[in-house]
C-alpha cells in the first residue's frame, strides 16, 4: 500500500491525538470513558483515511451515496454533541459560579455587620 503526503501527515496526526488522549486520561484530566472515546474516534478517523473504500462500503450499507458523505454527516453528529455537552457543562458551571458568589456574599454580608457591631 502506498500512502500519499496526506495519509501520513493525518496519521501522524491522528496518532499525537490519541496519545494526548491517554495521556490526559493519565493526568485525570478527562475520565477513562472520555478518553478511550476519544483515543477510539481519532483511530477510526485514521482508517477511514487510510483505506477510503471502507467508508464507501459502509455508506452504502447505510443507503448513502458516498464514503465522504457519511464522514461529513458523522462529523456534523459528534459536533452537534461536543456542542450540546460543552453547552450542558457552561451552564452548570455557570449555575455552580451564581451559587458560589451568593453565599460569600452572604457571608461577606455577616461578617461586616458582626464588625459593625463590635465597632458600636
Amino acid at each position: 500500500m502506498s500512502l500519499n503526503g496526506f495519509q501520513i501527515l493525518f496519521g501522524a496526526l491522528m496518532a499525537l491525538l490519541a496519545a494526548a488522549s491517554v495521556a490526559a486520561v493519565a493526568r485525570r484530566a478527562v475520565t477513562r470513558r472520555e478518553g478511550l472515546l476519544w483515543a477510539a474516534l481519532c483511530l477510526v478517523a485514521c482508517l477511514a483515511v487510510l483505506w477510503p473504500g471502507v467508508t464507501s462500503t459502509v455508506a452504502g450499507w447505510l443507503g448513502i451515496g458516498r464514503g465522504a458523505d457519511l464522514v461529513s454527516y458523522m462529523a456534523v453528529g459528534i459536533l452537534f454533541v461536543g456542542f450540546f455537552a460543552t453547552y450542558v457543562r457552561l451552564r452548570a458551571l455557570r449555575r455552580e459560579l451564581t451559587l458560589l458568589v451568593r453565599r460569600i456574599a452572604l457571608f461577606e454580608g455577616a461578617a461586616n455587620e458582626e464588625n459593625d457591631d463590635e465597632e458600636n
